[in-house]
């Protein structure tokens, strides 16, 4: 079926009221950019999930890379959206007016070479990120330990995205399918999907970022869903391989174990963080950072990166929170649900 007799499909769609997430957040900013509510029946309703690795890591962990930040001889580095992200104290972008040293980079691979260039000053990276972006810290790591550097540490703050997918499903039965994350399942490939599937016996498809490869999972979902149908399925196939990719995945079993972590809205989920194994050296202390800020009463972020209400329903979007002036980092990231329903607000 082509783009436009898709189109033609979901727009008339007249059935039960569907509740699809997309966990990531490119998706959320391509639906936004595509116009996709616009061209969907009113029924079938896309909610954000906790897609955006930022927007899940506590304030603890801020906290604990601002330590570093403020210490004599260390440098702190980190990926844009984190310079913003508050901690109890305010931010790393805040604390750089009291003489933190909190820089941005671009890769982990920079923080190696700037380490062994630098032997005086100790490197610290805040890393972050889901499955994309564990292998690329695990290669670092494995470089560092091979060249011998001494003064470079790691605070990981890098999830899995299957254990929070598997709690959203125990605990919010009314989402009736799921548009799985394309960057993330490169790496991990569908076959945690397939047991997903099997066991909350919902739809689970993974999905590219163009509009027609979202607008094909939607219609997937929505033609499971009338058949009474759950299956996994991948629609991503010139990225996304059955198995994953195995070279990524083995590093990442090399260089990280599986270890409680917390997420902003959802707790402490069991074997969804990953931390540095054999590698005690590097490790900047990363285990057990699980406090956060106390949000105002009015504020509704937790709801709003699990999906149960959309950002324009907290009582403080684009007033007490704005990207100028957020309270949780799901304002401040490029991929935050709340920052880029913000951006794309009507005046």
């Amino acid at each position: 079926m082509d783009t436009a007799a898709v189109i033609e499909n979901l727009k008339n769609y007249d059935g039960p009221e569907l509740k699809l997430m997309e966990v990531c957040g490119t998706h959320t900013a391509s639906i936004f950019k595509s116009g996709i509510r616009s061209m969907i029946s009113p029924a079938i309703k896309l909610i954000s999930g906790p897609g955006c690795p930022v927007c899940v890591t506590p304030a603890a962990y801020i906290d604990k890379c601002a330590g570093y930040a403020m210490k004599k001889d260390h440098i702190l580095l980190t990926f844009g959206d984190m310079m913003k992200v508050p901690g109890t104290d305010g931010s790393l972008s805040d604390l750089k007016g009291r003489g933190a040293s909190a820089e941005l980079m671009y890769s982990p691979f920079e923080a190696v070479e700037r380490a062994a260039a630098h032997p005086e000053t100790m490197f610290v990276v805040a890393a972050v990120g889901f499955e994309t972006t564990a292998p690329a810290y695990a290669l670092a790591i494995e470089d560092a330990k091979v060249r011998g550097i001494k003064n470079l540490k790691f605070v990981t703050a890098l999830k899995t995205v299957i254990p929070a997918l598997s709690l959203i499903c125990e605990n919010q039965p009314d989402i009736d399918g799921f548009i799985c994350p394309g960057h993330v399942s490169v790496i991990i490939g569908i076959r945690p999907y397939e047991r997903l599937a099997a066991k909350y016996k919902k739809p689970f498809v993974i999905a590219g970022f163009e509009a027609e490869h979202i607008l094909a999972v939607i219609y997937d979902i929505v033609r499971q869903t009338k058949k009474g149908e759950a299956r996994a399925k991948n629609l991503y196939g010139n990225a996304v391989r059955e198995q994953g990719n195995i070279k990524a995945l083995d590093i990442i079993k090399k260089h990280f174990e599986e270890g409680p972590a917390m997420w902003r809205g959802l707790g402490i989920i069991d074997r969804s963080g990953l931390y540095l194994k054999n590698e005690g050296y590097f490790d900047g202390g990363s285990r057990g950072l699980d406090a956060d800020i106390k949000l105002p009463g009015e504020c509704r972020c937790k709801d709003v990166i699990v999906g149960r209400i959309n950002p324009d329903e907290c009582p403080m979007f684009s007033k007490g929170c704005r990207p100028d002036a957020p309270w949780g980092p799901c304002m401040v990231s490029g991929e935050g649900a709340c920052g880029i329903w913000y951006r794309n607000r009507k005046a």
